[in-house]
């Protein structure tokens, strides 16, 4: 567990510590102009790749994936902080993506592997409980470094880390013999990477107006049916098909969606709208996604180790998911003029539900796979979560963009419009802007509380029964039983 939460760290530190350094990067580098493709380029990689590399864990082991993985995020981390351009920051960082996918996707392996499914909720909560305390950290860490040290020790600093995890992965992680020797689908595998990569280009090009996302559109689309064409009576699909047959799979499934298209993309532009709606600073504004990620953390943990302990597991998701409707639900209602604190606790509570079933729903998949395919189904469960916050944020912001930039009066332009502009503009102006931001927002906050119905809809679909005390064995598709065992 040492090994896995170090590494499992890091992995999550990635996607948030870079973020305050960008501006520094790209001006010492000259190249403004392709700074988001470093945020990009990691997220591409480390999304796409994860069903190949479920995939492959499953066939040659987690143990192996998650050692070749943890080298290369080693070595990619170190290139990092080489780059003498643009281009190579960014092709470092994909190798750094691809290899954190590896090592989150393996970590969460290797757990469902050594442990019962009532033991996995209480050690996932702790691998997932890298996340938030990485969106709390992450940006912090990543100034100190920078105004410090320098931006290449953003990337430097996971090395002595990364090799100290790395000898003791190599003692203590075992080896765990793969439960089949299943063909690996490699044109199946060529063809989702291919519509997965159309999907996360096409939403990153319309987010910033390019007309190239339709060509990404095509493109995934081309792929896509080539991908229902070559999987069509494949015996070991790269997608686990016959595992949707099982709600509880399904359900789970249906619930990581959730947690990345409701929590993420509402957090996402939070600071927007508070600096926007109710003229706070940057750093004041930045206090309320604080409290959501506070709530996300407590909730992981304290629901991962009462489903351990109680071995009841179907309350928590049905409890999270309302709490996270009613919380956005309240969002929506807030009249304009409220004080700081009263959004700030009800995005807490709309975290706390969310960390009820974030690792809880993961340790659900698992509980529904058979051992021969835990690597595929924990890669669907976080693939869905992924693909889940990237199309959610595009689709919010591409909202929000549209609707202050339709409601604005005549002389302000949005793609100018700045917290600072706002500020120093006149009392009756700055109302009027947070009157529109306000606006925009509410329909936006009432819409992510339907996501999170969908989920609580989905939470119901989960049998009820306790989790079991017998390690993973062959699953039945046929019916619910993986996670039952008698009261």
């Amino acid at each position: 567990m040492a090994a896995l939460l170090a590494v499992s760290f890091l992995g999550a530190l990635d996607h948030t510590i870079v973020s305050t350094s960008l501006a520094t990067v790209a001006g010492e580098l000259g190249a403004l102009q392709y700074m988001s493709w470093v945020v990009v380029g990691y997220t591409l990689a480390s999304t796409v790749l994860l069903p190949v590399l479920g995939g492959l864990g499953d066939r040659v082991g987690p143990r192996m994936v998650f050692l070749i993985a943890l080298v290369g995020f080693v070595a990619a981390s170190f290139g990092c902080g080489l780059a003498q351009d643009m281009t190579q920051l960014v092709v470092a960082r994909v190798v750094q993506g691809m290899s954190a996918a590896g090592l989150q996707l393996m970590s969460q392996t290797i757990v469902a592997e050594v442990t019962t499914p009532r033991q996995r909720p209480q050690y996932l909560s702790l691998i997932g409980a890298a996340f938030p305390v990485a969106i709390l950290i992450g940006p912090l860490l990543g100034g100190l470094i920078t105004d410090h040290w320098g931006w290449p020790w953003v990337f430097w600093i996971n090395v002595p880390v990364g090799l100290a995890a790395l000898l003791l992965a190599v003692i203590a992680v075992p080896h765990i013999e793969p439960a089949g020797r299943k063909r690996f689908d490699v044109v199946g595998a060529l063809l989702l990477t291919a519509v997965l990569v159309a999907v996360v280009l096409a939403v990153a090009w319309f987010s910033s107006a390019s007309s190239t996302a339709w060509i990404a559109v095509g493109a995934g689309a081309a792929a896509l049916g080539g991908l229902v064409a070559v999987e069509r009576g494949q015996q070991n699909p790269i997608i686990p098909v016959q595992l949707f047959r099982n709600r509880t799979f399904s359900a789970g499934v249906g619930l990581s969606a959730v947690m990345g298209a409701g929590l993420i993309s509402a957090t996402a532009y939070l600071p927007t709208y508070f600096q926007m709606a109710f003229g706070v600073s940057a750093t004041i504004s930045g206090l309320v996604p604080i409290a959501t990620v506070l709530g996300m953390l407590v909730g992981n943990l304290v629901t991962g180790w009462l489903a351990s302990r109680t071995g009841r597991y179907r309350v928590f998701p049905i409890v999270g998911t309302m709490m996270g409707a009613l919380g956005l639900g309240a969002m929506s209602l807030l009249p304009e003029g409220v004080p700081l604190w009263l959004p700030a606790l009800i995005m807490a509570v709309v975290g706390l539900g969310t960390g009820a079933f974030m690792s809880l729903a993961i340790a659900i998949v698992q509980s529904a796979a058979p051992r021969s395919e835990l690597g595929t189904a924990t890669a669907t469960a976080g693939l869905s979560g992924q693909v889940g916050s990237t199309i959610g944020s595009a689709v919010v912001g591409g909202v929000v963009g549209f609707g202050v930039a339709s409601l604005l009066p005549a002389g302000l332009d949005s793609r100018t419009l700045t917290p600072a502009v706002v500020h120093a503009a006149g009392p009756a102006l700055q109302a009027e802007i947070a009157s529109i931001y306000h606006n925009v927002f509410s329909p936006v906050f009432l819409a992510l509380a339907g996501v999170y119905l969908l989920g609580f809809i989905a939470a119901l679909l989960l049998p009820d029964g306790r989790l079991s005390d017998e390690p993973t064995a062959a699953v039945d598709h046929s019916d619910d039983l993986a996670l039952q065992a008698k009261d």
